[in-house]
């Protein structure tokens, strides 16, 4: 409570202080690790802030992906909204690292979280409850994790924030928003589509590791970014405190997540209708970067598209819509947001 408290404050200061942005011609992008304490267990955890830089472009290799962002390169003159970004079941937020860098060179701050015990290197916390309701948890204290950061605060403007959420992602992203999940609607679903080895691997049943955990909303959270969500628990009631805007993305030829139980059933059931946009073809992966040739030969199964899916350019104007999306949803405060979301 006392570092919330503080984080508002940092906030309402924020909003007082005028802050001229630099008339700059193109922006870069940089990057700055950030290590602050999971909420589940007070052990550190990480992420990733990517944010716009006046810095000429660098591109850097973090963890085998080549980032078109320099580390702790100069940050922009300005107050920006800031972006949450919550990865897969297993994943890495770097997989979507082309979306993180050209929101940051567009003028936001862009935070990629790392979720402990369900990321590429650690699954100690899959199929549980503490991994359904502490990435959430995870996402909140990482927004405060930022605000309070001694390179990024004066830079970042927590009045505005958006949550960006790929696949379990998007699950984490709702819950911010105020959905709350429904764990008979999973025993349901998997007794159904038993053969759903992704979703059904316990038949339905999470892992009861806490019973001190719940469904948490973050009031902070103003709009949200969903691509192929996993989003089968939420039904119409228990999305109907679910009020901000949302940009929705899945492709009809994902084989992993049903899309009728998923993005199709939530695009029927928000309360307010999202910008829903279904890629013909396209498979669930085809949201996570384009990949290298290295990449095509490691992991075939995360890079390779159906005929005619042109990932390069799905990404080119997904990134476009995300620009569009949040400099309309995430409204901006100072003369420093006049021209964030609109640099070149």
């Amino acid at each position: 409570m006392v570092r919330l408290c503080a984080v508002m404050l940092v906030c309402l200061l924020g909003s007082l202080i005028s802050v001229q942005v630099e008339a700059g011609t193109h922006w870069s992008a940089g990057f700055h690790r950030l290590t602050f304490l999971d909420p589940l267990d007070l052990q550190p955890m990480s992420a990733i802030a990517f944010y716009p830089s006046t810095d000429s472009k660098k591109i850097s290799k973090v963890d085998g992906y080549q980032i078109a962002a320099g580390e702790d390169a100069t940050i922009a003159m300005g107050r920006f909204p800031l972006l949450m970004l919550s990865h897969g079941n297993t994943g890495t937020p770097l997989a979507l690292h082309d979306l993180a860098t050209s929101l940051a060179r567009k003028g936001f701050v862009v935070v990629a979280v790392i979720h402990p015990g369900d990321n590429y290197k650690d699954h100690s916390r899959l199929g549980s409850l503490s991994n359904l309701y502490g990435r959430p948890l995870q996402i909140s204290e990482a927004i405060s994790a930022a605000l309070m950061d001694p390179m990024l605060s004066a830079y970042v403007d927590g009045r505005h924030v958006g949550v960006i959420g790929y696949s379990a992602g998007g699950e984490t992203a709702l819950i911010l928003a105020g959905a709350q999940p429904d764990l008979q609607r999973l025993r349901k679903y998997c007794a159904e589509r038993p053969m759903d080895r992704d979703a059904c691997t316990r038949q339905g049943e999470l892992i009861a590791d806490r019973d001190d955990l719940r469904a948490e909303a973050d009031p902070r959270v103003g709009a949200l970014m969903l691509m192929a969500p996993l989003s089968l628990m939420f039904g119409r009631h228990t999305l109907a405190d679910v009020h901000v805007p949302v940009l929705l993305y899945s492709g009809d030829g994902d084989q992993l997540l049903a899309l009728d139980k998923n993005a199709e059933a939530l695009a029927r059931k928000l309360p307010q209708a999202p910008s829903f946009k279904l890629l013909p073809g396209a498979g669930h992966f085809v949201f996570l970067a384009p990949c290298t040739d290295e990449q095509q030969v490691t992991t075939p199964g995360l890079c390779t598209d159906a005929e005619g899916v042109d990932r390069v350019d799905i990404h080119r104007s997904l990134s476009a819509d995300a620009v569009r999306f949040f400099s309309d949803t995430l409204s901006q405060p100072s003369p420093a947001g006049l021209q964030t979301a609109h640099q070149e």
